[in-house]
């Protein structure tokens, strides 16, 4: 159950930690060969992040602008074996598929494969109005 908890604690740090701002949290909770991924708007491609690229939009304040105010995080372990486990996370933002793996420095995530929940593409409009006309948040 201990490895239940850390891995429920890493993952709260990837999801907290963007909504926000926090860098550190952030890199904390990822592997830097974090391989992040979604199905690009094409239907086709997949659009990919990395660690870094998760990090630095973490503190640049994407997350924070992304924040749905009252925040609905289920953390879901599907299953733990041995060094490596997979988590479900329903949010009311994001819908994301995780594998984590055990490492010296404790859980990390090291493959996200993600989408936009229905309310989370209207937070995503929302944010990318806001941007448009200089009332961003961050």
């Amino acid at each position: 159950m201990e490895d239940e908890a850390q891995i429920k604690s890493t993952v709260l740090d990837y999801f907290e930690g963007w909504f926000d701002g926090d860098a550190a949290r952030m890199e904390r909770a990822l592997h830097p060969g974090l391989a992040k991924r979604s199905l690009a708007d094409d239907a086709l491609g997949l659009d990919s992040d990395s660690a870094q690229e998760m990090i630095d939009a973490t503190a640049e304040g994407h997350g924070k602008r992304r924040d749905p105010g009252k925040r609905e995080i289920e953390v879901h372990v599907v299953e733990v074996c041995e060094e490596i486990a997979t988590v479900v996370v329903h949010s009311n933002v994001y819908r994301e598929y995780l594998h984590l793996a055990r490492t010296r420095e404790g859980w990390k995530i090291v493959n996200a494969l993600w989408r936009w929940t229905p309310e989370g593409l209207e937070v995503r409009a929302a944010a990318r109005q806001a941007a448009a006309s200089g009332h961003s948040a961050t």
